[in-house]
């Protein structure tokens, strides 16, 4: 069975990537992919950062992690080889333009390109790339509805419905060059 990127999750201080298998009141339950069954319960003080949720960094905008993804594993299928911590710095960043070539080269490091194909090597084997494109549709309809729940509420203003919408709003939370939060 194909996982989707919005059950996949980067925990801070954990190696690999995680899938959410449930929820408490005071964080998430996860289990790592890279060494199936080793369960263990996130806190709300660790920083967990939904794949789903992640863009880079463009000389266009962001583009979000899904995209990168399908593009890179499109190069692997057609021959290109991965790269790794050890390669040189022109060619971790020429092997990446061959992946996202508008990338923003001042805001994306080389740390930022390894995690992604760090990332690739271990979803590789739990995601269908060709299904990502159909993930973001739903997801895209699932946030579509919630706007609509969000616009009915706001048509009947409350005091404590306005006070919870202001503390709501924010900026994107920014992770080094990859960065956590909608677009």
């Amino acid at each position: 069975m194909a996982l989707y990127l919005s059950e996949i999750v980067s925990v801070a201080g954990k190696p690999g990537l995680q899938k959410v298998i449930g929820k408490r009141s005071n964080g998430l339950i996860v289990e790592s992919l890279v060494e199936p069954g080793k369960k263990f319960p996130t806190s709300l003080t660790q920083k967990v950062s939904f794949l789903s949720d992640i863009s880079m960094y463009t000389y266009d905008g962001d583009e979000k992690l899904a995209e990168v993804l399908k593009s890179l594993h499109k190069q692997v299928e057609g021959g290109l080889e991965l790269i790794s911590k050890k390669n040189s710095g022109d060619e971790i960043r020429g092997f990446f333009r061959k992946v996202l070539e508008n990338f923003d080269e001042d805001q994306v490091y080389n740390s930022d390109i390894i995690k992604v194909v760090a990332w690739y090597e271990i979803l590789k084997d739990h995601v269908d790339f060709n299904q990502l494109e159909k993930e973001e549709d739903s997801e895209g309809a699932d946030e579509l509805k919630e706007a609509k729940k969000t616009e009915k509420k706001a048509a009947k203003p409350k005091a404590a419905n306005t006070k919870v919408q202001s503390k709501a709003k924010g900026g994107a939370k920014k992770s080094g060059n990859l960065k956590s939060g909608k677009s």
